[in-house]
């Protein structure tokens, strides 16, 4: 077992893991932050992706203990009142379906405007290629970035 703290959307968390534990479940079960979801365990989907110290990862692949000291920033830590300008314009362009890879979008499109706050449709898509969503809702997905972006 290793005893870490982490830092999840500003709040200190200290738990115990084992050393193997992923990143994931840290937040989910330890942490009880549920928003961040289980894809496919790989790295493949993208639905867990969480920003480690600002930058995008697959939190089904990080160790828990590797991120002991690091700043976490959930899905829950984009807003406490569900009002940032991705949530808002993900809202306004209806792009949620069946809403399980969401998550992992936002996290994903909010780091994209964090380094470029005016992305063409093709920045949009090289860095959203690699969430996958089943629905399809990737028009929507570039609307609501761009919406975001322009009222952001």
């Amino acid at each position: 077992m290793a005893n870490i703290t982490l830092t999840i959307n500003e709040t200190d968390y200290t738990i115990d893991v084992l050393e193997d534990t992923p990143l994931l479940w840290a937040i989910r079960d330890e942490a009880g932050l549920t928003g961040t979801k289980f894809g496919c365990g790989k790295g493949f989907c993208g639905s867990c992706t969480v920003h480690l110290d600002g930058v995008p990862v697959r939190s089904c692949l990080i160790p828990a203990k590797s991120a002991d000291g690091a700043k976490v920033t959930t899905i829950e830590g984009l807003s406490e009142e569900g009002d940032h300008p991705l949530q808002k314009a993900w809202v306004e362009e209806d792009v949620s379906q069946c809403g399980y890879c969401q998550a992992g979008q936002l996290m994903a499109a909010a780091a994209l405007l964090k380094e470029n706050s005016n992305p063409s449709d093709e920045d949009i898509n090289q860095a959203m290629s690699s969430i996958m969503c089943r629905c399809g809702t990737y028009s929507r997905i570039r609307k609501a970035i761009k919406r975001a972006a322009e009222n952001g």
